[in-house]
Parts: C-alpha cells; structure tokens; sequence
C-alpha cells in the first residue's frame, strides 16, 4: 500500500482559496481526491493518472485543480472560489492502473484534512 499524507486544509470564507497537497511513499498511475461532508458518502472530487489525464466531478468544475509533481511525489489540489458547500473532509487516494470513471477502485487512503467554508 502507499503511504498517503494530506495538508492544506483550513477555515477560509465564500469566495476565497486553499491548496491541498498530499505527499505520498509512492506514486501510483492513478491519483485523485474525495471528500465527505459530514452525514454524507464520500465523493470522487478529482482523478489525475500519471500522463495528465484528468477527470473532475461536475460540482467543481471550473474552480478546482487537480496536479501532480511527479519528482516530489506529491499531489496536489488547488480549489478557487470555494462555497459553503464544499465543506467536507477531503482524502488523497491511489490506485494501481487506470483511472475509473466513476471513481471506484482506490485502494490506498490518507487520513484527510478538514476544509471549513463559511457563508
């Protein structure tokens, strides 16, 4: 399994940023993001796979960004614009091969950091 450690969260306003990084043992093809808002599943927010592609979910299209430095083994999300509702627990993730479409298939996990946005 891959050791995965997030960093970046905080308490920001409507409107305003945070970067999430996630330094990671190793990397894997595929990389991406979750979160889960307190009482709800947890959600695919973005994929990456080790040539560029990239998949995001439609709720933070256009204000989130999802890279990887492959030299550093790190991972990172960039989110613009943040809303009240993307409050949640965010997770870095890994798996081995392709990314899936629906998100499925990650077999190693970080513990999270938590991201606040307040109204």
């Amino acid at each position: 399994q891959v050791r995965l450690v997030e960093s970046g969260g905080g308490s920001v306003q409507a409107g305003g940023s945070l970067r999430l990084s996630c330094a990671a043992s190793t990397f894997t093809s595929c990389m991406g993001w979750f979160r889960q808002a307190p009482g709800e599943v947890r959600e695919g927010v973005a994929t990456i796979e080790t040539m560029g592609r990239t998949r995001y979910a439609d709720s933070v299209k256009g204000r989130f960004t999802i890279s990887r430095d492959n030299a550093k083994n790190t991972l990172y999300l960039q989110m613009n614009n943040l809303k009240p509702e993307d409050t949640a627990m965010y997770y870095c993730a890994a798996k081995y091969g392709s990314c899936s479409s629906d998100y499925s298939g990650m077999d190693s996990w970080g513990k999270g950091t938590l991201v606040t946005i307040s109204p």
